[in-house]
């Protein structure tokens, strides 16, 4: 039996809940999954998982063996990637999760551009809004925007984008530009999908409340942008996704002495005592660069 394989089956069958998750993900079938599983249960002498018609659980030995199933395995992807940094090239598959937006307007590409520099370098970029946990969905990195960070997982600051008032050329047109925040309840104002009416903005007068109410709601962030590019209205959004607009005059800001909350950005991976040099490229390239988009 290949001990370590057999660990691994185990641990992704806990953390997705069912042998045929598992089978799916490691690319093996449904019963060579549980046969790794039984012989690994032989081997330590206790039962490890409970089965059910379509789900598994662990036993309270399985969760006790869990964590440590879990170490070995990140022990031995660790000496390997020792191994690995020898050759001072990043090589392998990195596999990281983002919001959809943030993916789609400025990871795309630098994911592109890593690979570009590291030709033995692998990524699989996962685009999704909901918050997910690395480990159980298998990922090395996942970047959080807001929300509650997860107490048992490393949390790096990845950047604080602030939010600005923005529309398109042709919109400033067509009603002009507001001259204070209280101009702006006459101006058509878009907001993503949620009942509530507040727009908090800070500037010179410290920080102030609008009731902006919104004919248009939109709950994508890319369709969002596009709203505003097609001169919908005025939005309130992060840096990072207009900066380059704003540049190019594809986007004119709007009281530039104000911004809305900013937007906290951090990076999340499982513990561990040492990124592989995969990771840690990937991981290098992103706390570097975010900050000033």
């Amino acid at each position: 039996m290949d001990r370590l394989k057999a660990m691994n089956a185990f641990v992704r069958a806990v953390e997705l809940g069912s042998l045929s998750a598992a089978a799916r993900e490691l690319h093996t079938t449904q019963p060579t999954i549980s046969k790794l599983v039984a012989a690994l249960e032989h081997s330590v002498g206790v039962r490890l998982l409970e089965r059910g018609s379509t789900r598994v659980a662990a036993t309270d030995e399985g969760l006790r063996f869990l964590d440590s199933a879990r170490r070995l395995l990140e022990d031995y992807e660790e000496a390997v990637g020792e191994l690995t940094q020898r050759t001072r090239e990043p090589r392998g598959l990195v596999r990281i999760s983002a919001p959809v937006a943030l993916g789609e307007l400025r990871l795309n590409r630098l994911m592109l551009e890593a690979m570009a520099r590291h030709p033995q370098l692998q990524v699989t970029l996962m685009l999704d809004d909901r918050f997910i946990d690395p480990v159980q969905e298998r990922m090395d990195l996942a970047i959080r925007i807001g929300g509650a960070l997860p107490p048992d997982r490393v949390a790096h600051a990845l950047a604080e984008w602030p939010r600005y008032l923005v529309a398109s050329p042709d919109y400033v047109r067509r009603h002009g530009k507001p001259r204070t925040p209280k101009d702006l309840p006459r101006h058509d104002y878009l907001r993503y999908a949620s009942p509530d009416d507040t727009v908090m903005l800070d500037g010179p007068e410290g920080a102030l409340r609008i009731e902006l109410p919104a004919r248009y709601r939109v709950n994508s962030a890319v369709a969002m942008l596009e709203a505003v590019q097609a001169g919908a209205g005025v939005a309130l959004q992060p840096s990072w996704m207009v900066s380059e607009l704003l540049r190019a005059g594809t986007l004119v800001r709007l009281l530039p002495r104000w911004t809305g909350p900013a937007q906290r950005a951090h990076l999340i991976h499982a513990p561990r005592r040492r990124q592989p040099m995969r990771v840690q490229a990937i991981q290098d390239l992103l706390l570097a660069t975010a900050p000033s988009w």
